[in-house]
């Protein structure tokens, strides 16, 4: 029987279900993780990389230590590895990065700026970099990966609803009636919630639609799978849509108390038919009718995506299309329905929630709205910016344009996570200054100056935000790697310094002693969080946010009243289809995804063992199309765009249909991002991923 130093709990790193773990310790080591059988949100259930995939917090590549880049002076900025650093003191290290800010910041000020918060570090941490942001490099230009995953569900969700959270907690799936997922392979990418739909299929009786190009696992226990060509969403939401309203089986009542602009919505649904949907997506009319006639006739019904939803050009109207589908039924605020994205990081959500977002302080309250203004710079002693910043995308175009010189980023990967990656390379190297805040050294990393090394989740305390607005803590389980220091306390020490050296009379507040400390300043600022404390989730294992009061029991489902806007809005929509198409030179069509034994852009799971099942990118492709090419299983093939080559192993399989291909963007040696191209939905600024034009062709 194996022996243990201790048992940790704690909440799983990976992504947005928020799997509460225990981590048994020995040696200073994870030796493995089990989940406790009575805690939300996973009752026991873990998925194979929150059972086996935290063995990375101790791979021998952690950075232990400050690092200076060499030759900082050098004409060309290139990547380099560990050998091109040198190790420097945290007095030495934080000093040059605190002069470096202020440097550009006299000569250009904040505006010079592109920062980066993270998605997978905690609440408290993400604070303290918007609030170092704000009020010292006196810029929004903040953001994180929401823009690249669920920023088309934000910007739809907001409008139709006012409020971009999921709706509905994830407690209730098991006792669903019907629901639909589309866009999201969710057996690999949030596997817990695909056993918890499943066993809602298989224990409740729930009828599942599907709704996606791929026959992913989810299809296996479906009533129904739609399989749409890519980028024809809006097209078959449309037609369920003019179903619904056709045969009368919308919700009159709800529509009449909790919604607006229905008369003109509906009649925008005539040419909506199912037989022109079937010419548009190739799915048969007689399925797009089942399917409404599923939805519209339930008690209860619940929809869930991902980014098959989201990551496109048409994101923000495939978004208020699958709204506009709940309000016209009324399948919102109410157990077992909902409008649920499933969000992608551990706590991409709670990133957002905390201000990492270049329009809205933590809370989602907007920079640009005086009062609010008023109130953080209040609680800041700092005059600041009411001017929205720039996405990350934009921030890119801003280094092209010379406005944006330095970059600031804790523990996102841009050069691995953004599309089209020569250009996102062309402009790292156009900068002046890259200062990195990580655990590990990844590919945007080694293009940096001063690399400084953070801890683990499972070296410090904080909180993370699930999927379903859960805000639960993790815990320090392991001891600090060599010199890393949390993220907070870099960010703080660093503000103090900058603001120093700008000879600033008057301190911002940096001077916090805990990240619970830091979590009470936020909440004092955000009316949601007002009855959350880490005291409080410590008893309760977690609380729903909104949460107003310490008496209040928190929000596990939202919208039983009404509607942050007031009532939800209908939103006409007119099909659009600007994605990139297939052509002769290009015949093929690449969407791009994740794989259950990785992790977005693979810094975490390349350093567990995790890495040995699946340890090189692979392109899916349809067996009739590999046969017309003459391509063999498990060969070398290279696939290409206009903007780029990859050299990847083919894989045949029915899982993608004739003329699409599935490449992982996992892979930094078959990076899937230097096929794709920047091209942005318009109100999100979220790029079109899932859609690229492609050739392939024996290596």
């Amino acid at each position: 029987m194996t022996e243990y130093d201790r048992i940790v709990r704690s909440t799983c790193p990976y992504c947005g279900v928020g799997c509460q773990l225990e981590l048994h310790i020995q040696n200073e080591k994870i030796i493995s993780a089990t989940a406790p059988g009575d805690r939300a949100p996973n009752f026991g259930r873990l998925c194979v990389k929150g059972r086996f995939g935290t063995d990375y917090t101790h791979h021998k590549s952690r950075l232990t230590k400050p690092l200076i880049r060499k030759n900082l002076d050098a004409p060309e900025r290139i990547p380099i590895g560990p050998e091109g650093f040198r190790e420097a003191s945290w007095e030495e290290a934080l000093d040059m990065a605190a002069e470096r800010i202020a440097r550009t910041y006299k000569q250009s000020g904040g505006s010079a700026f592109g920062t980066f918060c993270c998605a997978k570090a905690t609440n408290e941490d993400n604070y303290i970099f918007q609030k170092f942001v704000r009020s010292v490099l006196q810029t929004n230009n903040i953001d994180h990966c929401s823009r690249l995953c669920h920023a088309a569900s934000v910007a739809g969700l907001s409008k139709a609803l006012g409020s971009s959270a999921m709706s509905n907690s994830l407690a209730e799936m098991k006792d669903l009636e019907v629901f639909i997922v589309t866009g999201s392979n969710t057996t690999e990418t949030h596997p817990v919630i695909g056993t918890l739909l499943k066993e809602a299929v298989v224990k409740n009786g729930a009828k599942l639609i599907v709704i996606d190009p791929r026959k992913i696992e989810m299809t296996d226990c479906a009533t129904l799978h739609l399989q749409q060509k890519p980028g024809t969403d809006v097209a078959l939401f449309q037609a369920m849509a003019h179903v619904i309203v056709k045969e009368n089986l919308y919700n009159r009542d709800f529509i009449n108390s909790r919604t607006e602009g229905f008369d003109s919505y509906s009649k925008s649904l005539d040419k909506y038919t199912p037989r022109w949907a079937e010419k548009v997506s190739a799915v048969a009319a007689k399925d797009i009718e089942t399917a409404a006639r599923i939805y519209a006739g339930a008690n209860a019904a619940a929809i869930y995506w991902g980014m098959g939803i989201s990551q496109s050009v048409h994101g923000t109207d495939n978004t208020l299309s699958i709204a506009n589908l709940a309000l016209l039924c009324g399948h919102l605020g109410r157990r077992g329905t909902g409008l649920n994205p499933l969000r992608g990081q551990n706590n991409v959500q709670g990133c957002s929630d905390s201000g990492g977002l270049p329009n809205v302080y933590p809370g989602y309250q907007n920079v640009s709205d005086p009062l609010i203004q008023a109130k953080y710079e209040h609680q800041w002693k700092r005059d600041l910016s009411p001017k929205p910043g720039l996405t990350i995308l934009e921030m890119s175009d801003a280094i092209e344009s010379g406005q944006i010189s330095d970059y600031i980023i804790m523990g996102e990967n841009p050069i691995m996570s953004d599309p089209h990656m020569s250009h996102t390379i062309h402009h790292f190297k156009k900068l002046k200054n890259i200062l990195v805040i990580d655990i590990f050294l990844n590919e945007s990393g080694e293009y940096g100056d001063i690399i400084l090394p953070a801890l683990s989740f499972a070296e410090k305390e904080g909180t993370f935000t699930n999927s379903d607005r859960r805000v639960q803590l993790i815990r320090p389980a392991l001891q600090a790697p060599g010199e890393a220091r949390a993220d907070w306390q870099i960010l703080q020490e660093l503000a103090i310094r900058v603001d120093q050296k700008l000879e600033r009379k008057n301190s911002a507040g940096f001077t916090f002693s805990s990240p619970a400390e830091i979590w009470d300043e936020m909440a004092d600022l955000v009316p949601d969080f007002r009855g959350i404390s880490h005291r409080r989730i410590d008893k309760e294992s977690g609380v729903h946010w909104p949460c107003p009061s310490v008496d209040h029991p928190g929000t596990p489902y939202l919208f039983g009243e009404t509607f942050p806007r007031g009532k939800g809005l209908f939103h006409s929509i007119d099909l659009k289809l600007e994605s990139e198409a297939a052509n002769k030179e290009y015949p093929y069509i690449l969407s791009t995804g994740r794989v259950l034994y990785h992790w977005h852009g693979r810094t975490m799971t390349s350093r567990s063992d995790l890495n040995k099942i699946y340890p090189y990118g692979k392109v899916e492709m349809h067996p009739d199309d590999a046969e017309k090419e003459g391509l063999a299983n498990r060969e070398n093939v290279e696939v290409s765009s206009s903007r780029g080559s990859i050299t990847v192993e083919l894989c045949i399989t029915d899982k993608s249909p004739r003329g699409v291909l599935f490449i992982p963007f996992h892979f930094a040696e078959a990076a899937a991002n230097r096929l794709t191209q920047d091209l942005r939905d318009p109100v999100a600024k979220i790029p079109d991923f899932k859609i690229s034009a492609v050739k392939i062709e024996k290596r």
